[in-house]
Order: C-alpha cells, then structure tokens, then sequence
C-alpha cells in the first residue's frame, strides 16, 4: 500500500521505470524528502516498498496526479522520467493542471532538443519553469551518482541545485553536474554524450576483434589484457565493465556468455540524431558516423550469413589470420592499445566540436571544459583522460581540435606508428575496423595543409559551373573546361 506523507515533499517525481525509481530512491537517500508517482499504481508501490527497505527513506507515493502535485512545497520542482515524444507532452499536460506559476517540470529523459525548447515556450506561457536535463549512467548511476546535465531555466536550476549536487556523481573536482545553458542546450550535450559513447564502444569492440582473430587471444587473455589497459591511460568505466564482460561463464553451457550473444546491436536513436546535427552543421564526425553504420550492418543477420557464404564459395579466404602469419601478441597487445587510445582522442574530438558548432549557433556558450569535467564521474564515458581534456578547454577555451592541443598532438603523433600496424593487420586480415580506420583518416585528412580536394572543386566547376577559388588570388573563378578540353584535343588530335 502507497503511503501518503503527513508533509510537503521537497521534490517530486513521475514516471517509475527503473531509472525513475533508482532516481528517486538516491535524491530521499541524500535526506530530501520525495513524492512519487506513476500511472501504474504497482510502480508506486513497489518504489514505496523499495525505500522502506533501503533504510526508511523519505519517500512517499501518490495514486492520483492531484495529489502528487499538491504534495509538494511550493515552488514545485517535478522530475519526469517518462518514454521521450507523446508520453512525455501527455504527461506535462496531465501535471499541469494543478501546477501554479514559478513551478518548474524537469524532463529527465532522452529528448530531441528542439521538443525541449518547444515544451520550454509552452510552459512559460502557464508561466511554468522548464529543464530539459540529460541524465547518464544507467541504473547504477541513477541510484548511486549520474552526471547530470540540465540545460533550460536557470531559475528552476537555481531552485534545485542544492539536490542535484548532492545526488551527482562526486569527483576530485566536484559533483558531476553543472547548468548548461539556455533552451534545450542539456538535452544536446546528452544527445552528443550518448554519440561519443557509440564511437566508444564501436572502437573498443574492434579492439576485442582484432586481438581476438589476430591475435588468437582467449576470453580469460581479453579479460586480463582489459583489465590491464583500466590500470592505465584507457582506464574508463567502458573498459572496466569489458574486462568483466570477458571473464563471465554461460550458465546455460559451456564456456563465456560472450560468445553466445547473438552480434546484433540495438539503439534509441540518439547516436543517429548526433550524426543527423553534424550533417546539418557540416562538422565531421566519421567516427561517430562509423559507429552507426556498424550498427546497422549488425541488424543484417541473415543477410551477413547470406553473404560470406557467397563470397567464400567465390573464392574469398576465411581462414584465421594467425594461421598463415606468426604474430607477435605481446607487441600487438600494446599496438592495439595505442591505436584504441588515439581513435578514441578522435572520437571525443568530433564530439567536441559538434558542440561547439551548436553552441555558437545557438548562443548557449557551452564551456567545453566544464562539460568534460561533469563527465568525469557516473556517466557511461567516464574516463581518466577526460581530466586531460577538460585541462586542454582550460588552456585555450577557442581549441579548434583536441588533436592540436600540444599535448594530445605529441600523444597522437607517439601513436600513429602503432595505430597505422593496427589497421593495416586488420586490413590484412580482412577484418572490419570502420571505427579506428575513420578515426585515423580524420587525423590524417585534419593535419594535411593541403587535400585533393582541388580536383573536387574543379569537377564540380566543369559539370556545374560552381566556380572555384585559387591559392594565388583573390576572388570567385570559373573556367569553360569542356571547351578548352575539346579544343585541346582538336589540338593533338586526342579524341575522347
């Protein structure tokens, strides 16, 4: 049975999925008191029934959203953890109802940015406050520190910020939370976070590939070799949990649950939408964009087994690479973590500079630093060198590319030898490495001072009359190719 509280709530929150309820059990674990609600009445319950267990936490469930509402000390501060779309404009409506002016409403959730900045204008016309705050680190992190990242009103912020920087994730430097900016400026960095983490895991899968089929190294090897790279400059909460992925047994069978699971990714669609911005804005992002494909690829099954069937009765080889090559794995080993370190440098790059390029679209000035900072702890890409890269926003809050810091440039450079090995074994081998072979194309495209991209401009003049600009003066050309050509061949009579 939901018990109703004899005192107003400090805070309020709807919608009881599990992040829902891990988030509310840590804000009543932190001492303020919390009013839940849900449409299914047995979510209350059992989040009731949860914080009585948990140590009698400050925690109290309502059947109607009348109640719910009218719990809470004024100025109403409503969390919504709710499915993004539909579910969360029909719960706003059904909340606001009983909500007053200087009230705010809190979306937790997954959200476009653009609905975030449409809901912000809806609701300051009931004269209600709005955040649309990104939310990362699953249901541990939930429960026990997410980094958070609210981007809206800053009155409403202001209204609960003692809350939030008790319940983040606490760093060196810090709780993992900070005010982004304005409109839906919180649900962008989410949605470019959950971008960098596709990249992430896509890299750190095609390390396992290579040093799996490569390197013919065994699940316990892996788990070692993973469990290693988090003692050092790899060390990252999705490292940590790889090592852990290596070593667990299938207990339906013999041998690593790994190995059982079927090799198709799933998605939510933010690591779309982070390819989808950086079209628009024409910022590059291959990895990321990688990352997707790879995704896709994946959910062809069928058609993947259709295939290397075809393809080796034509003729193609499918034999293990170490079996016509002798590989020295210690050295590969260390190639392959190298490689990983500098694509991922690549892939927080694009992502960085996605943001900035909104940001200034925008006018939200993110403090790329600060937003490096807050992904420290609790968040899903926490890493070591986050530390680093928020250093880097430190020094020179306009850097153009992470990979010009002078100190990730002389990292990159110290890598490249080990990166180029690695991609070219797996090359080689035939194994896809679409993630570390963007990685290294972008570092290799961003650091020439000069691309082929001449003969591009000119095709493009030639069939369309686009014109060109020239390296040795100033101003728009455009040249009649077609009829110098024919002319020249009239000339030495070439035909075409």
């Amino acid at each position: 049975m939901a018990v109703e509280s004899a005192m107003l709530s400090r805070i309020g929150l709807a919608g009881l999925a599990v992040m829902g309820q891990n988030l509310a059990l840590n804000i009543a674990e932190k001492g303020f008191p919390i009013s839940v609600y849900n449409r299914t009445v047995a979510k209350v319950d059992e989040t009731v029934a949860r914080a009585a267990s948990e140590g009698g936490l400050p925690l109290f469930g309502h059947r109607s959203p009348q109640d719910f509402v009218l719990s809470i000390s004024r100025p109403r501060s409503i969390v919504i953890l709710v499915k993004a779309g539909a579910p969360v404009d029909q719960t706003i409506d059904t909340l606001s109802r009983y909500l007053e002016p200087g009230d705010a409403i809190i979306d937790g959730g997954n959200e476009w940015y653009e609905n975030t900045e449409r809901r912000i204008r809806e609701a300051s016309a009931r004269g209600l406050l709005y955040l649309g705050m990104g939310v990362s680190g699953g249901e541990d992190g939930a429960r026990n520190g997410p980094s958070l990242m609210p981007g809206g009103s800053h009155q409403a912020y202001d209204n609960i910020e003692n809350i939030l920087t008790r319940i983040a994730a606490q760093v060196d430097d810090g709780p993992c939370v900070t005010f982004v900016g304005e409109g839906g400026a919180g649900n962008f960095v989410k949605m470019v976070h959950n971008g960098i983490e596709y990249g992430d895991m896509q890299l750190i899968s095609e390390a396992y590939d290579v040093l799996r089929i490569v390197g013919g190294l065994s699940n316990a090897e892996l788990a070692e070799t993973f469990a290693e790279w988090n003692r050092g400059e790899l060390e990252s909460f999705l490292i940590e949990i790889t090592a852990d992925i290596f070593g667990v047994r299938d207990e339906h069978g013999d041998g690593e649950l790994v190995d059982k699971i079927l090799d198709k990714t799933g998605m939510k669609g933010t690591g779309k939408w982070t390819v989808q911005q950086a079209a628009e804005l024409s910022i590059a992002a291959p990895t990321i964009a990688a990352s997707l494909d790879s995704r896709y690829l994946s959910g062809l099954k069928e058609e993947r087994e259709a295939a290397a069937k075809t393809l080796e009765q034509a003729g193609i080889s499918s034999a293990d690479f170490a079996t016509f090559r002798s590989v020295d794995k210690k050295r590969l080993i260390d190639d392959v973590r190298q490689a990983l370190y500098a694509s991922k440098i690549c892939s927080y790059a694009q992502g960085m500079n996605l943001l900035k390029s909104k940001s200034a679209e925008k006018g939200w000035n993110l403090n790329l630093g600060e937003l490096a900072r807050i992904w420290k702890g609790g968040c899903i890409i926490r890493a070591r060198f986050l530390d680093r890269i928020k250093k880097a926003y430190e020094r020179n809050r306009g850097l153009a590319n992470l990979i010009v810091d002078p100190e990730f440039a002389k990292e990159m450079v110290q890598r490249q030898a080990a990166w180029r090995r690695v991609v070219g074994l797996a090359i080689e081998a035939g194994i896809s490495t679409p993630g570390m072979c963007a990685s290294l194309a972008y570092f290799d495209t961003y650091r020439r001072a000069r691309l082929p991209a001449n003969l591009v401009q000119a095709q493009r003049d030639y069939f369309g009359a686009h014109t060109y600009e020239r390296v040795d003066r100033p101003g728009s050309f455009h040249t009649e190719w077609s009829k110098i050509a024919r002319q020249g061949r009239a000339g030495t009579g070439i035909r075409s």
